[in-house]
């Protein structure tokens, strides 16, 4: 009966009912809508960047990634792949050695970052093979062969086919020289590993820099980040006692964690706001309406409702308002977000800033339950919260004295 009479309640008014309405479903399709897309860019942001060059994850000695040192390093790599490979089928490793060291070409030398890398198992990790400009990425049978990043190969002044000189210090102290080819240029649109990285065989890198077998790290890959995300524990396990640690991705870009921590963080104090106006919206017309009807409620004590019937009866008008509010708000903001996300959101004139997080043209919208739920949970809450007001409001009422009120 209370449902009944709460519902009948709410549409003696249908105008403040339609208007109270449009705010929830408003608020709640924002919510909803922004968090899909603030999601949707963080996981596309992520997975792009890390594709680039890093991978998911990394397998490496303990310390290396605080201090990256050549001789922090995996003594035979074929063993801890083939014994990962046997628990994790569905993850790509490639092993690595990286150092820094001198490239010249005449007179010019410019320092850089250095990767030794399997060509074959490189590219089922990361994309910077699909990100040449200038002549080919590296081959599994290369030998004497190097590809440089677009700026790095502007400050050396080199093209494909230049022979360039290398000099950095081996493994054992020896000084490491070689000559190299280029045979390829490549454009991330990312300006530090443009600047800086040059990759090569990883047999010439074992060779100059007297490394034997061994590399400095594996950079691990799978069909998303989530899913070696959900592997990462079982892989920490599975090298407990080896001196290896696994880095996840908050690790091999700090500058990106923070970044998305600190956008989601100013985010949510711009939707705690939303919440916070909308329900005091709700609240205050909720409250007229208790006012506008004390004679009413007089009325109803004297023939022997009780005053904690009729209070239930004012939270159940408000939680109906918040209900249908907020299903309308997911349905509105649900659908946008599955159109966007279908056909994507182009903004012109930040295609710059978008590629330096490895960001494409367009951002599509990821709907989530997360992003379906926390914000509309978030507002029934505190919708549920605030009916104690008129609750409390109603409960205090003498029926005398409610049947007199003006």
């Amino acid at each position: 009966m209370l449902l009944s009479l709460a519902w009948r309640n709410l549409w003696r008014q249908p105008r403040r009912t339609a208007l109270n309405l449009l705010s929830i479903a408003f608020a709640s399709t924002v919510m909803v809508f922004l968090l899909s897309f603030q999601l949707g860019t963080y996981a596309t942001m992520k997975e792009n960047l890390l594709r680039i060059l890093d991978g998911f994850a990394q397998v490496q000695p303990q310390g290396y990634q605080a201090d990256p040192d050549l001789k922090k390093r995996i003594q035979d790599p074929e063993q801890l792949m083939a014994g990962l490979k046997k628990q994790f089928a569905g993850v790509a490793m490639a092993p690595r050695a990286t150092t820094f060291a001198i490239l010249s070409l005449g007179e010019k030398s410019v320092g850089a970052a250095l990767m030794g890398v399997d060509p074959a198992r490189e590219v089922q990790v990361t994309r910077l093979h699909s990100s040449m400009v200038q002549g080919r990425y590296l081959e599994a049978g290369d030998s004497d062969a190097i590809v440089l990043g677009s700026s790095l190969a502007r400050n050396l002044g080199v093209k494909a086919g230049d022979s360039l000189t290398l000099l950095g210090e081996g493994l054992d102290g020896s000084i490491a020289a070689d000559v190299l080819e280029v045979v390829g240029i490549f454009s991330t649109g990312t300006a530090d590993i443009d600047r800086q990285f040059s990759q090569m065989p990883l047999r010439r890198f074992q060779s100059t820099f007297a490394m034997g077998k061994a590399v400095n790290l594996v950079a691990l890959s799978g069909p998303s980040l989530a899913a070696i995300n959900q592997a990462l524990p079982a892989l920490v396990k599975a090298l407990q006692g080896q001196g290896l640690a696994v880095q996840p991705w908050q690790a091999l870009e700090p500058g990106m964690d923070g970044a998305i921590s600190l956008d989601l963080n100013t985010s949510l104090m711009w939707y705690v706001s939303l919440v916070i106006v909308v329900v005091f919206i709700v609240l205050n017309t909720l409250l007229m309406s208790v006012l506008e009807r004390t004679r009413e409620f007089g009325v109803l004590l004297a023939i022997g409702m009780g005053p904690g019937r009729i209070g239930a009866m004012i939270w159940l008008e408000l939680m109906l308002l918040a209900f249908f509010g907020l299903a309308l708000g997911i349905a509105i903001g649900g659908a946008i977000t599955l159109v966007t996300g279908h056909y994507g959101m182009s903004m012109p004139g930040a295609e710059a800033i978008f590629s330096q997080w490895g960001l494409p043209g367009k951002l599509y919208p990821r709907l989530s339950l997360l992003s379906l739920s926390a914000g509309p949970g978030a507002m029934a809450l505190c919708i549920f919260l605030s009916g104690f007001i008129p609750y409390l409001k109603v409960r205090r009422l003498a029926p005398v004295d409610a049947m007199r009120a003006a």
